[in-house]
């Protein structure tokens, strides 16, 4: 017997039941049209502590673990005196890590039913934190609310970036794309 090709749970809702809901709710005809979940971006800048090799291979470590995938370590773009950086020199400043596909949905699906409801003082996300395109992004202070960080991993808090790029997205249909799949965003009176 072959193997069947595993689908993400969240990836046949988004086929199932969002495309149609989607449709409907923002009056689009075409089905290329709706917004759809192109890559998430998860990265981490090691700021002053880029000379501690023990923080950025916890970085570079933790990075790989929660998101499943290697790490791409980033050097600085350009220089900045106040900060003693060089461009392209010396230690990566941040790490980075690109999800597409199946690895991309399970991200998003462990992000949003188990990562955040376990954010202290959790009241959900802001709604202001899209941009132009309807590309959302959200930040995290510790990398201990995702479940495969264990005790020794976090003896090293460090925060994280995760950017959603969502194609033929604008900022009210990313965001009843992100809500569709269970995005728990901040109420609209706060």
């Amino acid at each position: 017997m072959a193997d069947a090709k595993y689908i993400p749970r969240l990836k046949e809702k988004y086929d199932a039941e969002i495309v149609k809901t989607l449709m409907k709710d923002l009056g689009i005809k075409n089905i290329n049209e709706v917004p759809k979940l192109e890559k998430v971006t998860v990265s981490c800048g090691v700021g002053k502590k880029r000379d501690d090799k023990r923080y950025t291979e916890t970085v570079e470590l933790t990075l790989a673990k929660i998101t499943g995938q290697a790490t791409t370590s980033r050097l600085a773009k350009k220089s900045i005196a106040t900060f003693k950086i060089r461009k392209g020199m010396g230690a990566p400043i941040g790490y980075l890590t690109t999800l597409r596909g199946v690895k991309m949905y399970e991200f998003v699906d462990r992000l949003i039913n188990i990562a955040l409801p376990h954010v202290r003082d959790f009241h959900g996300v802001s709604r202001k934190s899209f941009d132009a395109q309807g590309n959302y992004s959200l930040g995290l202070k510790e990398q201990t609310v995702f479940p495969e960080i264990t005790f020794e991993d976090a003896a090293v808090l460090h925060g994280l970036e995760i950017t959603f790029t969502i194609k033929n997205g604008s900022k009210e249909g990313s965001t009843r794309l992100l809500e569709l799949f269970g995005m728990p965003f901040e109420k609209e009176g706060k």
